[in-house]
Formats: C-alpha cells, structure tokens, sequence
C-alpha cells in the first residue's frame, strides 16, 4: 500500500511538476495575480514589487552557487574520495544505503543547513557508486529530506534572531519580544528536541519503505558519477613557463596555507559558528590545497560549475516573487503574505495557534524560500498574536520555523544545489520528497500541539 502511494506521488510528479525555472515563472505569475487581488493593488504596483526585489537576493545567490561548486570541487579530490568511499563501504544493501544518508544528512542539517545540503549530496552520490540495485532518485531525495531538520538546529536563522539582543528584535515583533529568548527554549526546548529525534530516527525508515521494487528501480552507471575534469597531456606536461606555474604546487600551497591560516583563526575566536561565507571558504582552501596544483582545481571547478546555472537563473525569479509577496499596499499596509498569516491568525485558539503558525508558515514558505524573508514577514503578525493567546514567543518563534523549513520538501529553490551535485531534475526526486513532506508534517504539528 505505501509503495503504491509512492508511485503514485513519483508519477504524479513528473507527469505534471514543470522544470524548476518554469515552476518559479509560474509561481510568479500566481502571485502577481493573487497580489491584486487580495492587496488591491494595480498590476504596475505589483510589477514594481517585482522588479524591485528582483535582485535582494544576489549575494545569496552568490554564496549557493559556491556552496555547490566549492563542494563538488572538494569531493573530487583523491583524499576526499578515498574518505567518502570509506563511508558508503559498510552499505552493502540497498535499503541500508538510503538509511544511511539520511541519518548523516539529517545529522549534518541540523548541525549546518549549507554543509549538510552538500555533504548528503556527495554521501548519496558515493552510496551510488559503490551499492548495486539502489534506486539513484530516491537516493538523492533522501539525502535532501534531511534538510527538514535545519531551521531547529543550531544554523536555524529564526531562533538565532530571537536570542539576538537588540532594538531590531522589539521593532520585527512588533513589541512582543524585547528580551533576547535563550537558544535553551527554541532550539534546544525539550519540544523542538523531541521532535528532531523523532524524525532522526523515523525518517531514514520511512524513505526506506520507499524504495521501488526491483524491476521499477531507477539505477545510474557509476561511470556517469566519474568527474570530467580531463586533464590534457599537452597542458600536464607543458615546457612554458605559464604551463610549468599552473602544474607547481608552490602557488597553491602559499595561497592554501592563507586560507587555512584564517580558517584556524576563526575558529578560535568565534568558536563552532558555522555560516554559508566560512563554509564556501573552508571547501575552497581545502580544495586549492587538496587539489596540488592550480592547473587541477581549475579543471575541478570547471567541472563543478556546469550544475550552477540553475541558481543563477532562478535566484533572481524567487526574489521577485518575495519582493510581490512582501510588498503592501500604500494606503492600507496590506501584503499577501501578511493577509495569509492573518487568516490564519483569525480562525486560532491557544491550542491550535502553534499548528495554524506552522502551516501558515508552509504556505508562505512556498512564495518566499528563505528563512530570513520568513522572519521579516511573520513576525510582527504572528508573534503579537500569540502573545495575545497566551503562547509562549518561543514556541511561536519555532513553529514559524518549522513551518519555513517543512515546505521546502517540495520547493525547488533549496534543492537546486543538491539537484546540481547529483545531475538530477526536480521532477526526478519531489514525487518522494512529497511523501516526507507529508510523513514530518505530521510530527511537527503533534509536537507543536502537544509536547
């Protein structure tokens, strides 16, 4: 019965989810539309909307794309190989496989959401190589249902905001919150904590009932997974001068050891604080030095950067998505993603106001993919109105972030760099990442509700 459904969503899929750009054109169009007509605003309003947050996103977009390239580049390098390889060799079967990477990239998520899209990606890609029989799509999906976990661990923006000091966190929630909320009630709440443990140890079994019987089994020739960074004879053994500098390893190591010295000195000073800059820069010193020789990391990076067009290009679109959702009318103040939250504000009580948060989060999450948007947006609505019901800020704080994290089960935007990694449409992996969307929806609203 439960591979039928899974079939059933996996056809459903990709019978009718559109290329990832042509999602986001449709996307936009639906909220140009639905922007009139719940902000009553003009249609040269809502394209000035548009055009206006078209680019907000770009350093964003910026960092993404380096998360995939810089990764990918890092993975390729015999060290790194070797190290994966030895990962994915306990996996014999491939039931244990699809376990496997979703209990490290759950792990990894919940530690770091870049680090862990990238390290499930790679992991999966290796399991890929080294277990016959697995099927690839479900492989990759599993590898991104962990980011379910992120925005309750300790990279997750919206709790990081709450227990940040200061005037903005007055003005965002509207006076609701004036004191810093201690990461001890959000992310490490007993609440928020059983639920990540829930899922930690579930989800891995349930993509695991997922997997298609033999004869439906979607498998990849590893060779396809080999990286096709070709280094020439000509180049490799040159006589110039030019040829010999991009095949010495003194350049590499000085500007490596650069890099690395920073890397230390951050560490020291600031402690295990993962963010998308330290991370892009950590696989991109590691890789120059990994790599040897400036000649192979540029044929790396080459290669790697083939599975980025899909950032480039669509970044833009979601961001003029968000700039329509955000933006409100002159007179009345009114946003679409402000009416959302508010209807679900207007039907809550204090049992059910975490759950219609969290779904209302769902919602808004799918026209606005980014935690930081989220917050902007929600805040100064649902945080006041749970204050006014009595609901702690803590609690309202984590189900807008489950909410944000819950839908990306089925966004594309999040997916794309993973989707790079893997050489893999969306359409390949959504159809069972809508079953987990489903499956975790559910623990989050039995925890919201009840731990």
């Amino acid at each position: 019965m439960f591979k039928k459904l899974t079939r059933g969503c996996v056809k459903l899929v990709q019978n009718y989810l559109p290329d990832p750009f042509l999602f986001a054109v449709i996307l936009t169009l639906i909220v140009f539309v639905a922007g009139m007509g719940v902000t009553a605003q003009g249609p040269m309003a809502m394209i000035n909307h548009w055009a206006g947050g078209f680019w907000t996103l770009l350093e964003f977009s910026m960092q993404m794309a380096l998360v995939l390239v810089t990764g990918h580049t890092l993975a390729s390098t015999p060290i790194v190989k070797k190290g994966l390889n030895a990962l994915a060799k306990p996996c014999k079967t491939p039931l244990q496989a699809i376990v496997a990477v979703t209990f490290v990239s759950t792990v990894a998520c919940w530690i770091n959401w870049g680090f862990g899209l990238v390290v499930g990606a790679l992991y999966a890609r290796q399991l890929a190589k080294e277990v016959k029989g697995v099927d690839y799509r479900l492989l990759i999906a599993s590898a991104y249902s962990g980011f379910i976990v992120w925005h309750a661990g300790i990279s997750g923006s919206i709790p990081l905001k709450l227990a940040t000091a200061g005037p903005g966190l007055e003005k965002v929630t509207k006076g609701a919150v004036i004191d810093p909320i201690s990461t001890s009630m959000t992310i490490f709440s007993p609440f928020n904590l059983i639920i990540v443990a829930i899922i930690l140890v579930t989800l891995p079994f349930v993509n695991r009932a997922m997997h298609p019987s033999k004869e439906a089994v979607v498998e990849i020739d590893p060779k396809l997974l080999e990286d096709d960074a070709v280094q020439s004879e000509a180049i490799q053994h040159g006589n110039t001068f030019a040829d010999k500098m991009e095949n010495s390893m003194i350049l590499s190591m000085l500007i490596g050891l650069m890099g690395v010295a920073y890397i230390i000195y951050y560490f020291a000073t600031k402690g295990f604080e993962l963010n998308l800059n330290i991370v892009n820069f950590l696989f991109l010193f590691l890789g120059i030095i990994l790599h040897k020789t400036p000649r192979n990391f540029l044929d790396a990076i080459s290669a790697a950067a083939k599975g980025s067009s899909g950032i480039i290009l669509q970044f833009p679109f979601y961001a003029g998505i968000m700039g329509m959702m955000t933006g409100g009318n002159l007179e009345t103040d009114v946003s679409l993603a402000g009416a959302i939250s508010q209807a679900f504000v207007s039907i809550s009580t204090p049992t059910t106001f975490p759950l219609f948060t969290f779904l209302s989060a769902g919602v808004v999450n799918f026209f606005v993919p980014s935690g930081g948007g989220q917050w902007a947006v929600q805040a100064p609505i649902m945080m006041p109105a749970g204050a006014e019901l009595g609901v702690s800020a803590a609690k309202t704080g984590m189900a807008i972030a489950w909410g944000d994290a819950w839908t990306n089960m089925i966004q594309p935007f999040w997916a794309l760099p993973a989707l790079g990694i893997a050489n893999l449409g969306a359409r390949d992996i959504m159809g069972f990442c809508l079953i987990d969307l489903i499956y975790a929806g559910f623990i989050v609203a039995i925890g919201l509700m009840f731990f």
